[in-house]
């Protein structure tokens, strides 16, 4: 909402379906994980630290950091049986609370074998407990420094109704 007042167009996180399906680039699994220090920041390489974005390869798309460095919120709900219970005809499953919403990807913080197109973890209230911030900061997330976001312009802007039922529905 804060990049639309000040930009006048209209941003968003991705859903689960359309982030694996740009980490994934037109391929079946994704990055080869006999390759993964060439794409992605996990423990073994990191140094226990986020690195700037565009220090490793990118996927096919030209996408850089699509598996570690950060994990990256999505939009959706998360529930641990959401491939076997999804619909395929609208592969999202609406937010109904704040938390836990999706993660995905694997962070620098994670072993290799977390750091998958298909990894997803679930929120956890405790990523914003500390903020040092007089006022609170609603972003915040000193104890989630391993997550971090990417955000999707769709190709046709939505109307000035449209989003504010997008916001309405989905800023809780």
């Amino acid at each position: 909402r804060w990049l639309y007042s000040k930009t006048g167009v209209f941003f968003r996180l991705p859903t689960e379906a359309e982030w694996e399906y740009a980490c994934k680039a037109g391929e079946t699994q994704g990055a080869d994980p006999t390759k993964l220090g060439e794409y992605g920041w996990y423990t073994d390489n990191s140094s226990d630290n986020f690195q700037l974005v565009m220090q490793k390869k990118a996927n096919p798309w030209g996408l850089f950091d699509m598996l570690g460095n950060l994990s990256e919120w999505t939009l959706d709900q998360y529930d641990p049986q959401s491939y076997t219970t999804i619909a395929k005809k609208d592969p999202m499953i609406q937010p109904a609370t704040r938390y836990p919403k999706v993660a995905r990807g694997g962070s620098y913080m994670d072993p290799a074998n977390q750091l998958r197109c298909t990894n997803r973890i679930a929120s956890d209230p405790k990523w914003n407990i500390r903020d040092p911030q007089i006022p609170k900061s609603r972003w915040w997330m000193t104890d989630g420094m391993f997550v971090g976001f990417r955000i999707v312009r769709p190709a046709r802007q939505p109307s000035a109704a449209e989003i504010e039922q997008f916001f309405t529905r989905y800023l809780k």
